[in-house]
């Protein structure tokens, strides 16, 4: 995922060089330090290191340490940490093919999908000692997303009533969805039958009508990466920001789609119009995650320590 560097603030090309010196900037200057014991083998630590910029995005290293308190580095990746809770569902986490690298999985009604994102608090999980690929109790998530490419459009225009009744719709809506998650044939019934309709109004509109003056929102996963998300969303609020280390221009996007709020990094380079409250943003994301664990009833017990 080196190409969303550029999302955070480094957008030129990286090179192998360009890789160490990030790495050694991580292990001199990071201000989070986490470790724990490295579950595929006791003489090692497994360390998260990140170097934070300022208004939550920065570099990532996860890695080990050796017996000789030497760091091999498995995975850097550019993260952007939300302080907004997302969703208060319960989180599933399973491990993915590279080594110490981890998703959640969450199934939220306000999207409609199974939404999988990039695990950033890896450690914590692991201290947590939650089992893999079950839902844990009494978690929330905050999300976010790395963008390299987004284009801001102007709003919909409604009336209040308008919008009070898409409002009364989407309540409708998930408590449909909400029955038939927990197997109700009729609610299944009539989701599908919304969908029908719903396919064929917007068909009939096309003939005259842009997609996006019939669309409101959308999240829609794309490509092969799991955690890739098309999105068409409102903007909330947006900050302006600078990189300390590059000095590019940086925004950070409040989205809203549909009923699920996260936040965005955009380079100023990659954003094609003027972002403003109120006007909508399109673009793809790398989804990202940090996951609120319940602070007592741990499964691995009181086991939480930071460095």
């Amino acid at each position: 995922m080196h190409k969303y560097f550029r999302a955070i603030g480094y957008s030129g090309p990286f090179k192998a060089r360009d890789t160490y010196n990030l790495i050694e900037d991580v292990l001199d200057k990071a201000e989070h330090r986490s470790y724990i014991t490295d579950p595929l083998d006791e003489d090692s630590m497994l360390a998260e290191l990140r170097l934070d910029f300022g208004n939550g995005y920065g570099i990532c290293a996860v890695g080990v340490f050796d017996e000789e308190n030497e760091f091999n580095c498995e995975s850097l990746f550019p993260y952007f940490v939300s302080e907004s809770v997302s969703s208060l569902e319960q989180v599933s986490v399973e491990e993915r093919i590279e080594g110490h690298t981890y998703a959640g999985v969450v199934d939220d009604l306000s999207v409609g999908t199974t939404l999988i994102f990039r695990l950033i608090n890896t450690v914590e999980f692991l201290k947590y000692g939650a089992p893999q690929m079950r839902p844990i109790p009494g978690t929330s998530v905050c999300l976010s997303g790395l963008c390299i490419g987004g284009t801001v459009m102007l709003p919909i225009l409604k009336t209040e009533e308008e919008i009070e009744d898409t409002r009364e719709k989407d309540i409708a809506r998930r408590n449909l969805m909400n029955m038939a998650r927990s197997g109700d044939e009729d609610a299944m019934k009539n989701l599908t039958m919304q969908d029908m309709d719903m396919y064929a109004v917007i068909m009939d509109k096309l003939q005259e009508d842009d997609i996006y003056t019939l669309v409101d929102s959308t999240f829609m996963p794309t490509g092969v990466e799991c955690d890739l998300y098309s999105i068409l969303g409102e903007i909330q609020r947006c900050v302006w920001t600078k990189n300390p280390v590059t000095e590019e221009e940086v925004w950070i996007l409040t989205i809203m789609c549909g009923d699920l709020l996260f936040k965005v990094c955009i380079n100023d380079r990659d954003l094609y119009g003027e972002p403003a409250a109120g006007r909508r943003f399109k673009g793809i994301v790398w989804m990202q995650g940090v996951v609120n664990f319940p602070e007592d009833n741990s499964p691995a017990g009181s086991t939480f320590e930071d460095f």
